[in-house]
């Protein structure tokens, strides 16, 4: 297959690593880390650089795209006349982890967690991110909020979730996520320094490039969402689902 590849540049490293050894022709393209800053910004960036790949007289089968729900900033992307595959991930936090079920074990109880990976830490800006579980779902609505816009169920799972985080001490942690292909670049010790010089605890997570493998690979089974033409990306902000098409 023939394949378009639009992704976050913290992933640079490991997107590379597997595109070489996929079976299938991918182009990458890569976007600053620092869009994911404006989730509106973000969303228009990636919506055009679809829509350039599109008018491209490259007929690409599908257009792949490296990032998860990462603060809203992919919802309601859309494709005219190529489908779109992304993962099933509230954000880059669970592509570096390798699944949502690792993502929800280490981060269901303090989704605002900062986490790092060797990615963040050789790209412009701060050395950690946010996990954007919380910024994607508005973390300083009132439970009344959160059940008008998501329903009854969801509304109070999220406001549960998020408020129940918060009376953790989880700015005091850090959480480096330690991938096997960039462990030789030493990052992991630079960032327990950074830390330390802050004052946090750092915790070390074993990281997997699973899934970045599985969508360059082209095997989307049900830890993808396939956006068929014509349709858009849809939030569902639950621990399984993640996103649909509508």
């Amino acid at each position: 297959m023939l394949l378009k590849l639009i992704a976050c540049e913290v992933l640079t490293r490991e997107v590379c690593r597997y595109v070489a050894d996929s079976p299938h022709t991918v182009d990458i393209e890569f976007t600053p880390k620092g869009a994911h800053d404006n989730s509106d910004h973000l969303r228009a960036l990636i919506q055009s650089r679809i829509d350039e790949a599109e008018a491209s007289p490259r007929r690409y089968e599908a257009i792949l795209l490296g990032y998860g729900l990462c603060g809203n900033s992919t919802l309601n992307l859309t494709a005219r006349k190529t489908r779109l595959v992304i993962p099933r991930a509230h954000d880059c936090c669970t592509l570096f982890l390798g699944s949502r079920e690792k993502f929800r074990q280490h981060f269901a109880d303090a989704p605002s967690t900062p986490f790092s990976a060797a990615g963040y830490m050789e790209r412009d800006g701060a050395y950690t991110r946010e996990s954007s579980l919380s910024s994607s779902t508005g973390l300083y609505a009132t439970l009344e909020e959160y059940v008008a816009q998501y329903g009854e169920e969801n509304g109070r799972y999220i406001f549960e979730t998020l408020y129940g985080s918060m009376k953790a001490a989880e700015g005091k942690r850090v959480v480096f996520i330690d991938l096997p292909e960039t462990r030789h670049l030493n990052y992991l010790e630079r960032c327990r320094a950074l830390a330390q010089q802050e004052g946090r605890d750092l915790v070390v997570i074993e990281g997997s490039g699973r899934l970045l493998r599985k969508l360059v690979f082209g095997e989307w089974d049900e830890e993808f969402l396939v956006v068929e033409p014509g349709q858009r990306i849809a939030g569902v902000y639950d621990w399984e689902e993640v996103v649909r098409a509508e």
